[in-house]
């Protein structure tokens, strides 16, 4: 099932599919590029920033960023 990344529950993982072409260099420095696995560790209340897992290293995205970013979770 797609999803946008902010819209991941807690502990849920998934592959990325998608990414928002003006975001792709910005977060493939991050380590978040197509075909990724990664995982939602916390998101922040009232449009709070995430914290997602992707190769064993926590990285934070802000809202407006993880919106753009489309995972295929894995149930």
């Amino acid at each position: 099932m797609e999803k946008k990344l902010y819209e991941m529950a807690y502990g849920e993982e998934g592959i990325v599919k998608n990414i928002d072409e003006s975001l792709k260099k910005k977060v493939a420095g991050m380590g978040i590029r197509v075909g990724k696995r990664i995982k939602m560790m916390t998101r922040q209340p009232l449009k709070g920033p995430v914290v997602v897992v992707v190769d064993e290293a926590n990285t934070s995205l802000g809202m407006g960023v993880a919106n753009k970013i489309i995972v295929d979770v894995q149930k």
